[in-house]
């Protein structure tokens, strides 16, 4: 038995954390050796540890987070709907807000996405997807289509059939046996391309190209995350290259799933990265910042051609056998209403634009240090590459926990933010005032270079 001397608040909490609480990505033997953060309270951008230090929310709560914490309207969205009804069922019946945010959702999306299928996370509404292609070409009386394309170093979720879309060999190996296989083409990696933009986009197109002329008639969907690619290291893809990839796919007759759990609610500079490039997928899943940060609520959205070949007699057993317990809760649909309203009010997604190009140019300098590879970035979607040479681009041993000592270097200075491997994430929230990007732009900066070069080395504003 396990006995621990409390003499602190933070210590009784540290302790109950240790002894039960086991946390996701996390190498739990090195979590337990070391003090961890808690995370007590918020306000704006800003959360407080128990101590009552304050850390600036550099990569918005795992990438979520769009309007801020703590936000009032969006706290009393949530407290209006308690008054009424906190949950309900889909299941065979409605609710509100579920009903209403449907509709908005229809309204801002790619042109003829207009059915909503709700979900609690990206992950479920990534299997909600996969399940509805397959589906779909069984329902229409096409058997032989039951395969799926994705992309190199692909992520779309933890649950089994978003595991078998993805492409990340540290997070899917272990898994393999389990999974059902799917197609792997390389994915555009222009920084790492001897010719450019163009040869990268031409090797994804034609890998692409030739896998929908030999095999279309047994592959039921391409899954692609459209324009970055969030957990693979924020890569972005050359431009045009979305667009030929949804081309390729319609002309084949093979489905195209677009992945906006990461991408969606303007956090590239559009309210969905589809739009960046005038592509309309046959399925899109959304999470993550649909409701601002607040609650579990994710949809797949369908066209209507998807939602017509399940929409039958009951004798004829085409039905969508799948669900959630919480599916379209009423509380998550209406603080998902709310920030909705938000957007629209505070010209959000407008806004991303112009603090994009601010902060692409408070990291400029960045670039001309000895160990940033890279600087990748699509509105408010950043990704620093830190390698041992700028010349070769010899990565850094992962031993060395370069992408972490800098992350745990930036908490010291003030700001959450959680590493790719060698590199480090900004994605802070869509409200940060120019101010507060440039305080954490120079956190971010100073960060780098002390852990990099060694020391603590000063970085002007």
């Amino acid at each position: 038995m396990v006995v621990f001397l409390v003499t602190t608040y933070f210590e009784q909490l540290a302790a109950i954390d240790k002894a039960h609480l086991w946390h996701p990505f996390t190498q739990m033997k090195d979590y337990n050796n070391s003090g961890p953060l808690i995370i007590e309270r918020s306000e704006g951008i800003m959360l407080f540890d128990v101590h009552g230090r304050a850390y600036y929310d550099g990569f918005s709560s795992v990438w979520l987070n769009v309007h801020g914490h703590n936000v009032p309207e969006l706290n009393q969205a949530i407290t209006d709907q308690l008054g009424r009804v906190a949950h309900s069922t889909l299941l065979g019946m409605a609710n509100v807000p579920a009903i209403e945010l449907a509709e908005k959702l229809v309204e801002i999306a790619p042109q003829g996405l207009t059915k909503v299928f709700y979900s609690d996370s990206g992950a479920t509404g990534v299997e909600i997807a996969i399940k509805m292609a397959f589906q779909y070409w069984h329902n229409r009386g096409i058997r032989g289509k039951t395969k799926f394309i994705t992309m190199n170093q692909a992520y779309h979720g933890d649950t089994i059939g978003a595991v078998s879309v993805g492409a990340i060999p540290l997070y899917h190996d272990v898994f393999r046996p389990m999974l059902f296989p799917s197609h792997v083409i390389p994915y555009p990696y222009a920084y790492r391309h001897e010719g450019g933009e163009a040869e990268a986009m031409e090797a994804t197109l034609a890998a692409l190209r030739n896998l929908l002329e030999t095999q279309a008639d047994q592959l039921a969907a391409l899954i692609v995350e459209p324009i970055v690619q969030g957990a693979g290291g924020i890569i972005v893809m050359p431009s045009g290259c979305l667009r030929e990839m949804a081309a390729l796919c319609r002309k084949h007759n093979v489905l195209l799933i677009a992945d906006e759990v990461a991408t969606g609610f303007g956090r590239t500079g559009a309210m969905f990265a589809c739009d960046l490039e005038d592509v309309s997928p046959d399925l899109m899943v959304i999470g993550k910042g649909l409701t601002g940060g607040y609650l579990p609520v994710a949809a797949t959205l369908a066209t209507d051609e998807i939602y017509d070949a399940f929409y039958a007699d009951y004798e004829e057993q085409k039905t969508f056998f799948h669900g959630h317990s919480f599916t379209g809760n009423p509380l998550g649909c209406a603080v998902a209403l709310a920030s909705l309203k938000l957007f629209a009010e505070r010209n959000i997604v407008e806004g991303v634009k112009a603090k994009a190009s601010f902060v692409e140019q408070k990291l400029a300098a960045l670039k001309a240090r000895p160990h940033v590879g890279d600087i990748r970035q699509k509105g408010l979607m950043i990704g620093i590459e830190l390698v041992r040479n700028k010349t070769s681009r010899e990565p850094y041993d992962w031993e060395e926990r370069i992408g972490v000592r800098t992350s745990l270097r930036a908490r010291e200075l003030g700001m959450l933010t959680r590493p790719l491997g060698n590199v480090i994430v900004f994605i802070p929230p869509l409200v940060s005032t120019e101010a507060e990007l440039d305080e954490m732009t120079h956190i971010l900066s100073e960060s780098i270079i002390s852990i990099t070069e060694g020391g603590s080395v000063t970085c002007p504003k």
